[in-house]
């Protein structure tokens, strides 16, 4: 196990194989809806807590890694403005689970073919994270899959404006970092968001990517 990024940059890039390694031992949730808080929920608001912990609608996420020849990369969506639920943000292809879907899985790789056209064949699942609550009342399952270079977008403008890809080593670097406060409710609480070129991750999809780089930190 390495300290930290450093170390991990010393040792060697993080390849798609190592990428794989590390989450070998991860699985599908057995229970969708059995959620955890994201780190540092401690210090939210009461208000902010107990809504997390209302009724929740289980939804998956794909956390789609590409290749290079030198590095890895994090395709995201910026989400249409004219969305019910989270318009206009950063996001990571999915949704809402269905009652045809057979698993968050399912979902997940569903969605991101909806939306953007990468066909479930054309991604290799690699691991899973922890089911996280969002404030619009979903349990989102984050999916990570290796991304094949033979896959080709086709973006449905309805639900996605456009992609856009992040180096993983990026978001990796704590020192990329950006520590705000968001007011909810009229009370303040600490968040982490990432700014890459001219896009700005924040909310849920910032803390799913704070938890996967803490699970990489803690098994590579």
């Amino acid at each position: 196990m390495v300290s930290n990024i450093s170390d991990l940059r010393r040792r060697e890039r993080l390849t798609a194989e190592l990428l794989r390694e590390c989450l070998a031992g991860t699985r599908l949730p057995e229970d969708p809806l059995d959620v955890t808080l994201p780190s540092g929920s401690d210090q939210w608001p009461v208000s902010m807590r107990e809504k997390l912990a209302e009724t929740l609608t289980p939804a998956g996420v794909l956390i789609p890694v590409t290749r290079t020849a030198a590095s890895l990369s994090v395709l995201l969506t910026q989400r249409s403005a004219e969305l019910k639920h989270h318009a206009g943000q950063v996001s990571f292809p999915g949704g809402r689970m269905e009652e045809h879907d057979e698993d968050v899985r399912v979902t997940a790789l569903r969605e991101t073919q909806e939306e953007i056209g990468i066909e479930p064949h054309h991604v290799a699942v690699i691991g899973y994270l922890g089911a996280m609550p969002t404030i619009t009342g979903y349990a989102v399952t984050p999916v990570v899959g290796l991304v094949s270079d033979a896959a080709e977008l086709v973006i449905d403008r309805t639900e996605v404006e456009f992609v856009f890809e992040v180096p993983l080593e990026f978001l990796l670097d704590e020192r990329n970092d950006r520590r705000v406060v968001r007011e909810y409710q009229g009370r303040s609480y600490p968040m982490v968001e990432f700014h890459y070129e001219n896009q700005r991750i924040w909310g849920a999809t910032a803390q799913m990517i704070l938890r996967l780089r803490k699970f990489i930190k803690n098994n590579i």
